[in-house]
Parts: structure tokens; C-alpha cells; sequence
């Protein structure tokens, strides 16, 4: 029994490596392709002297591939920023010693909180009775007299 369960807690943690390679391999590609193309842009953005139509044809055909490539580094960084929400949520669930010390901190906390109300209600209870054996014993004095 204790094979099995250590086969898939081994498999378990094959999993989460898997899945941080994965991720890790997004993050290089991603900013791979943002330095590309950020790289481009700035390639593109030359002075040349040529003629008017020359010129004119090059801009546009520049500020096209200026635009494609602008758009490839934001399509990048929207990329990073799901692969950030994606590690975040990969943490919350996988992480699950975390989860554990949570709930036993948490455990722990409200134990104390019900020690700490049991005191107060035995010294309430013990404070009621004695208020409650004085009254009774001037009710009866008073009573018999």
C-alpha cells in the first residue's frame, strides 16, 4: 500500500516539474520573441537618404512591419502576464504543505480562542454562583425574620 501511494506521489511530483519546465520554457520563448521583435523595430527606425517614391514605398512598408512587429511584442507580454496568473493558480493548488500549515495554524488558533472561552465562562459561572449563594442566603436571613 505504502508503494503505491509513494508511485504516485512520485508521479505527482514528475507532474508539477513537467508543468514548471513547461512554463519555463514559455518564459524564455516569450521574451525571446519580445527582444526580437523590439530589436526590429528599432532596426527599422533608420534614416536613409533615396528618392521621394522610393521613399514613400519603404515607409509604409516600414511602418507595416513596425506595427506587425509592435503587435508580436504586446501579443508576447499579454502572453506573460497569463503565464504569471497560470504559476499563481499552479501554486495555490499544488502547493498543498502550505495549505496544511494554513489550516493547522488556523486550528491552532481557534483551539486557544475556545481554551481562552472556556475560562471566561468557568470564572463567569463560578462569579454567577457565588452572586447567587449570597442572594439566596439574604433571601432566607431576611425571609425568617
Amino acid at each position: 500500500m505504502a508503494s503505491t501511494s509513494s508511485k504516485k506521489e512520485a508521479k505527482l511530483t514528475e507532474s508539477k516539474e513537467a508543468q514548471l519546465k513547461s512554463y519555463e520554457k514559455q518564459v524564455k520563448d516569450n521574451i525571446a520573441s519580445m527582444l526580437d521583435n523590439f530589436t526590429e523595430i528599432i532596426r527599422q527606425a533608420k534614416v536613409t537618404d533615396s528618392s521621394q517614391t522610393r521613399q514613400t514605398t519603404e515607409g509604409e512598408q516600414v511602418n507595416y512591419e513596425i506595427s506587425v512587429r509592435a503587435a508580436n511584442v504586446v501579443r508576447a507580454g499579454d502572453s506573460l502576464m497569463k503565464l504569471v496568473s497560470d504559476l499563481k493558480q499552479f501554486l495555490i493548488l499544488n502547493d498543498f504543505s502550505a495549505i496544511g500549515d494554513s489550516v493547522e495554524s488556523s486550528r491552532m488558533k481557534y483551539k486557544s480562542n475556545e481554551e481562552e472561552n472556556d475560562r471566561k465562562i468557568m470564572a463567569l459561572r463560578d462569579e454567577v454562583a457565588s452572586d447567587l449563594y449570597l442572594l439566596e442566603d439574604e433571601y432566607f436571613n431576611s425571609a425568617v425574620k
